[in-house]
């Protein structure tokens, strides 16, 4: 297993002999309803677009999950599997194959096995989706949610080698945190029991800016979230932050699969 961060929510997994390019971020500014005040984020190098994509994977139809600038300069004979949020996005820069999937269906590229579980609420009315990618031969697994709202669903899946997560609170007067690390991350690992938990959405090489961004307080670091996981769990490692755009091997070990 291999990944290559590219600041904020954008990854690329390579597992099981493909290259999945997960809530891509990679031209242009981030924007919220078009309007540059309330919400900018910019990164100081844009990334480069990676080779050879074999699918790309989308969590949430929101621009920093579904981003439109980057959806518009991808090959659209990539295929596309995605909440189904983030499928009527997808749908609008025509790419030639969509798969949505609501908690609780999975598909499959060769040997790897993409399973969607019930993720972050966006208003009242929808669920996002968390991802579960098992790698069906060589028996390892990661599971996926930018916003820390993970469905007691996914217990049944344990143990799962990497959760990739937030690990700090991000959150908003009067509502709360919209993205949930600290405590929820704790549960989740209480659940799962991983080999790594590798930190996801905060950071990266890139500047924020808007009325937004200047209400936004954050709870959390990553040194007090490790000696807690080292008294709850001294068997799983949290990992630092990876160097942008540098392909990291996960130092995992391999079990064969179960059944």
């Amino acid at each position: 297993m291999e990944l290559t961060w590219y600041g904020s929510n954008s990854w690329l997994i390579e597992m099981a002999g493909q290259r999945i390019l997960l809530d891509p971020w990679l031209v242009g500014p981030l924007v919220f309803g078009k309007q540059s005040w309330f919400f900018k984020a910019e990164h100081a190098q844009p990334p480069q677009i990676p080779e050879q994509i074999d699918a790309i994977l989308l969590s949430q139809g929101l621009p920093d999950h579904a981003h439109p600038e980057t959806l518009a300069v991808l090959d659209r004979s990539i295929p596309i599997i995605a909440s189904e949020n983030g499928a009527k996005v997808a749908e609008k820069f025509e790419y030639q194959q969509i798969t949505p999937l609501s908690p609780g269906q999975s598909t499959q590229l060769g040997s790897l096995q993409l399973q969607a579980f019930p993720g972050a609420p966006i208003g009242p009315l929808l669920t996002e989706n968390a991802y579960l990618l098992q790698d069906l031969d060589q028996g390892l697994s990661l599971y996926y949610e930018p916003h820390g709202f993970h469905s007691p669903e996914v217990r049944a899946q344990a143990p799962v080698d990497v959760t990739l997560v937030p690990i700090i609170d991000l959150t908003l007067p009067l509502l709360g945190p919209f993205i949930r690390g600290g405590e929820a991350a704790l549960e989740l690992v209480d659940w799962l029991q991983p080999q790594l938990v590798i930190p996801t959405t905060v950071g990266g090489e890139i500047s924020y800016s808007g009325w937004l961004d200047s209400l936004l307080s954050s709870q959390g670091d990553l040194e007090s979230f490790r000696r807690q996981l080292h008294q709850r769990h001294p068997q799983t490692q949290v990992s630092d932050p990876l160097p942008v755009g540098q392909p990291y091997s996960v130092p995992l070990r391999t079990l064969e699969p179960s059944g």
